[in-house]
């Protein structure tokens, strides 16, 4: 296997769609002949030539227009949204358009072959426009499915799930991880199901659940509590929508407790939705309640964006508490 960064894995995934459908399209803000704003898309236009890999006007409403039409032609639309704060223009479109197609025709039409790539989170000092988190505001809407990678292995197998599923989804990347994370990745094509967990680390005192570039963090902290004698349960959620209850809920049924971190500001944040569901499945074996760790509710800010974004000390002090309650 070949040793790649995030960027290297999901330009591979990208390189085997293109060659492998020849009416496959990506477009987005400069992502052609520059190869978008972290590389994503380097080298492909020359392949694939300017029909095929080219720029948009910057309309994200128009983008995510254009994409739906060419999904329900039956192309493999691959969108970029340059930045995931960026997305909230073709909310409209995403959510009443994409999400509604299959329903409303009685599965005559539908946007099945839309992927929606854009990078999200903190980390790089973007401040309140080009860090924000905002997978809790898709998960409300059904018809939907959101993947997040933590690492290039995940980002190119995930990825292509996605493009091979038969709905449109929304692939959040973790900026942050775009060069810093690297490890081992096929050359040859693979995919990694949508939907499943991944239980990264076995445990039996407290899970911790998270996703994307939060869970460097969690395993961090899982390493700090290991060393005060706390055994941790380290869960990557992977897939947002759907979710997978089922892995989570067997974990707390173990370790009796559960300690969900995300980026996103805590209010709402997807972790509320996971703590409701895993309350309601596992009451009678929850030694102490379900804790969140997570951003605060506040715009992104610049200047303290290491006091925003949760990091191992503060997902330690929650272990501590809970183990403790």
């Amino acid at each position: 296997m070949a040793k790649m960064n995030m960027l290297h894995a999901i330009n591979s995934a990208l390189d085997i769609t293109m060659n492998e459908h020849p009416q496959a399209c990506i477009f987005g803000e400069d992502v052609g002949y520059f190869g978008g704003v972290f590389r994503a898309t380097s080298g492909l236009q020359e392949k694939y030539g300017k029909h095929r890999v080219f720029n948009t006007p910057l309309t994200e409403q128009g983008i995510l227009g254009f994409a739906n039409g060419l999904a329900a032609f039956g192309a493999p639309a691959l969108a970029e949204i340059q930045f995931a704060d960026y997305i909230f223009p073709a909310f409209d479109q995403i959510v009443n358009e994409s999400a509604k197609f299959r329903y409303r025709s009685g599965n005559e039409f539908n946007v099945g072959n839309l992927t929606i790539r854009t990078p999200y989170g903190g980390g790089i000092a973007g401040g309140l426009y080009h860090s924000q988190s905002p997978e809790a505001y898709f998960a409300h809407t059904p018809g939907l499915k959101l993947v997040v990678p933590r690492n290039p292995y995940q980002a190119k197998g995930l990825l292509r799930a996605c493009i091979k599923d038969d709905n449109p989804v929304i692939f959040f990347e973790p900026k942050r991880l775009y060069r810093a994370s690297v490890g081992e990745v096929p050359e040859e094509d693979y995919s990694i199901e949508i939907g499943k967990a991944e239980v990264v680390k076995t445990g039996s005192d407290v899970t911790l659940l998270a996703w994307g570039a939060q869970m460097e963090i969690i395993e961090q902290a899982a390493a700090k509590a290991e060393e005060a004698g706390i055994s941790c349960e380290v869960i990557d959620l992977r897939s947002i929508l759907p979710w997978d209850v089922e892995t989570v809920a067997k974990s707390v049924v173990k370790t009796g407790r559960l300690i969900v971190s995300h980026e996103a500001p805590i209010t709402n944040g997807f972790g509320a939705e996971i703590a409701a569901t895993i309350q309601q499945e596992c009451f009678l074996h929850l030694e102490s309640p379900i804790a969140r760790v997570c951003g605060l509710d506040t715009p992104y800010p610049l200047a303290l964006e290491k006091e925003y974004v949760p990091d191992a000390l503060k997902v330690f002090a929650a272990i501590k508490k809970s183990v403790e309650f």
